[in-house]
């Protein structure tokens, strides 16, 4: 998830992303493979959805009978990665902590204190991103209490890799190589990304990314704002922060 994530998500954005994700699991697969693809499908839209999501809901984005449908939510709410709610819908379940906690090797639960301790000092939501593959998501979002007003995005937000300064300080803990994002050789020699409007208009982005020992693991933490006296003057404290975090790893 990039620097200026702030944009909310398009209505449907979510249904069109399951069903593309879906033309590539509805072949004549083992049906195994096929009922899992479904129920992570699933997963990932109530998880992406903080109202919630119907039975019908469900079968919609997976091109699929209610009934069906129906028998994946069920499965899902024995392990409590979902729970239905009193209006029918079902949401986000506790195992779904069990699942976060687990992520990054614990950097994510040991980054909460650090991330939130740094909202509130410069007053601008920081989070941590990841990169998976050709994207980077979101997998830690903390909001100032310090402030009245200030950006915001939900973990679980993605963006390509290689935009926003989250995507440049990403790119940068790669090798070398031709083609790579512009701006990925200088965050490699100045140790931080800074862009503006890159993915949301009128706002700043500050990342830099964590060297930790798993030299697989790319991440970073980045720092979204309107104002550009904040993105300037959050340079030195990000910077003391991700060697903070890289600790961690």
């Amino acid at each position: 998830m990039s620097d200026e994530q702030a944009a909310p998500t398009p209505a449907g954005s979510d249904t069109a992303k399951g069903q593309a994700r879906q033309g590539g699991t509805s072949g004549k697969g083992a049906s195994g493979s096929q009922t899992l693809a479904r129920g992570l499908l699933t997963l990932e839209a109530v998880a992406g959805q903080p109202q919630g999501l119907s039975v019908q809901d469900v079968a919609q984005r997976l091109g699929v009978h209610r009934t069906i449908a129906y028998r994946i939510l069920v499965t899902l709410a024995d392990f409590r990665l979902v729970v239905r709610t009193s209006d029918g819908r079902y949401r986000a379940g506790s195992g779904m902590v069990t699942l976060a906690r687990g992520y990054a090797a614990g950097i994510r639960e040991a980054a909460l204190p650090v991330l939130r301790r740094t909202a509130d000092e410069l007053g601008a939501t920081v989070a941590l991103i990841a990169a998976e593959g050709d994207e980077q998501v979101a997998v830690a979002v903390v909001e100032p209490r310090t402030v009245s007003y200030h950006l915001g995005y939900r973990v679980g937000s993605r963006h390509p890799l290689g935009i926003g300064a989250a995507g440049l300080a990403l790119s940068s803990l790669r090798l070398p190589a031709p083609g790579e994002p512009a701006g990925a050789a200088e965050v490699r020699e100045r140790g931080y990304a800074r862009t503006f409007g890159e993915i949301e208009p009128g706002a700043y982005g500050v990342a830099v990314p964590l060297h930790t020992a798993d030299p697989g693991l790319h991440l970073c933490v980045n720092l979204i704002t309107t104002r550009e006296d904040v993105a300037d003057g959050a340079v030195p404290a990000m910077l003391t922060v991700a060697e903070e975090l890289s600790a961690l790893g």
